[in-house]
């Protein structure tokens, strides 16, 4: 069965999908036939396969926008799925200036629920097998230099002088994103007993509940070490139980909040096109290339399953060199 894209690119899909100007007309009720399939495809989802939340509402999205369609056709069961529904569907979403990437999601997310229903026995036949996508394009990931990571730790660590939390929190959460280039929903899942101080290093439950074991330096340590004892116990409530982070109001920092912090730091660069959570992510893993890590080494720390991910930045790190080389070459 296809995994289909990583999570992270399904976060992304427009959580509107099902209403969107593809599917244009009057909205109506859903056959009772699709709506029962889809709660229990969402059960699938969260269980068996335990897709984090935007994962299934990005899955049910694309899904409900192809019942919608097919409903439209006189189809009222997963049964009479067709290949020649689902790609009457992908040309109304391509004619309604999808791009490719939403296209490839969509079709992902149609030959993970066939696949499914075709083991669960709710169709006779998979119609997604020979269903194509266009072929998505690789963009290389935005990548923060030395500089500009440099200022952005002294603005950190210059809100956290005077020992206020929520500064603390936020040098201590920056810190250990570069540090071991976890996702920011990682992040916001650790509980204090997540940290091995004395190894440095940080036990992190990832996608598909697989945990790996990240090293991390020494100043994410004294970033999180300052949190624990000077910043966490401020904000601590007794709803607040092992998480690690905590918000304002002392319950768990949710992801909101960690891409909002950093967002604004990208933001008071000034001279970036680099974006969120995830732009610490791919810096952390282009820098340590540059520096001569191993690529299976890289994939382990950053969690994935396909050494073919990893790879997109060893694109980045060859890019990197090339600019260098046109720079400083007298002959380039």
């Amino acid at each position: 069965m296809s995994n289909g894209p990583d999570a992270d690119s399904f976060s992304r899909t427009d959580s509107a999908a099902s209403m969107d100007s593809a599917d244009a007309g009057q909205p109506r009720p859903l056959p009772s036939a699709f709506t029962e399939v889809m709660a229990q495809f969402r059960r699938y989802l969260e269980g068996e396969r335990a897709r984090s939340g935007h994962t299934v509402r990005a899955y049910l999205a694309g899904l409900e926008s192809l019942f919608t369609f097919a409903a439209r056709e006189g189809i009222e069961t997963p049964a009479q799925l067709e290949l020649g529904t689902l790609r009457r569907w992908l040309g109304g979403q391509s004619e309604a200036g999808r791009s490719r990437a939403t296209l490839a999601r969509h079709t992902a997310t149609v030959r993970t629920f066939t696949s499914w229903a075709l083991r669960e026995e709710l169709i006779a036949t998979d119609p997604a097998v020979r269903l194509q996508a266009p072929k998505r394009e690789r963009t290389l990931p935005g990548v923060l230099r030395q500089g500009q990571l440099g200022r952005i730790f002294e603005r950190l660590s210059e809100a956290a002088a005077d020992g206020a939390p929520l500064p603390l929190r936020d040098r201590a959460m920056v810190e250990l994103l570069y540090a071991t280039g976890i996702r920011v929903g990682e992040l916001a899942g650790l509980d204090i007993d997540d940290l091995d101080t004395d190894r440095r290093t940080l036990r992190v439950l990832g996608k598909g509940n697989k945990e790996r074991t990240v090293p991390y330096g020494l100043p994410a340590a004294t970033a999180v070490d300052d949190w624990l004892r000077r910043g966490r116990p401020k904000l601590a409530a007794g709803h607040s139980g092992p998480a690690l982070f905590l918000g304002a109001r002392g319950g768990r920092i949710d992801q909101r909040q960690a891409r909002s912090v950093v967002k604004e730091l990208l933001e008071g660069l000034g001279d970036t096109s680099a974006t969120g959570p995830h732009a610490l992510r791919h810096s952390a893993a282009t820098h340590l290339l540059d520096g001569g890590a191993d690529l299976r080494a890289v994939q382990e720390i950053l969690g994935h399953s396909s050494l073919a991910t990893t790879q997109i930045y060893t694109h980045v790190s060859v890019e990197r060199l090339r600019a260098s080389y046109r720079q400083a070459h007298p002959r380039a």
